[in-house]
């Protein structure tokens, strides 16, 4: 089964800069523009879909196989064989609402979270 997914929140990219200075940059109350740095928030979603994808596509992949088995009249033929195929469909369908639901809910937060926020000039940060 295939979806489609909602679009995913695009982690930084290598040589990706922070917005560029303007004249109406903000500034601090010294009087300094602000820094920027990528958003850690922004990245946690990231990191999320990051691990929700693969859960998702390995649960659907847990029931398209015996799916599949159980439409075949080679592995079973009898009346119940079909109730058996429709509580599979039924199950594949809710499965497709639920990724749908929870990526939409990632993808939503990332597209109203910002990429870059200013940092605190002088505020110590780990690895700088």
């Amino acid at each position: 089964m295939t979806y489609v997914d909602p679009p995913a929140p695009t982690p930084l990219q290598p040589g990706e800069t922070p917005p560029a200075p303007s004249g109406t940059d903000l500034l601090t109350p010294g009087g300094q523009p602000t820094g920027w740095v990528f958003n850690p928030e922004y990245q946690r979603l990231v990191d999320l879909w990051l691990q929700v994808v693969p859960l998702m596509d390995q649960l659907t992949r847990s029931l398209d196989k015996p799916h599949e088995q159980a439409k075949s009249k080679d592995v079973w033929d009898a009346p119940v064989a079909g109730r058996y195929v429709q509580d599979l469909a039924e199950y594949r369908a809710r499965l497709g609402m639920y990724r749908q639901a929870v990526l939409t809910a990632i993808s939503d937060q990332a597209a109203d979270t910002p990429r870059w926020v200013p940092s605190r000039t002088g505020a110590p940060h780990a690895f700088s």
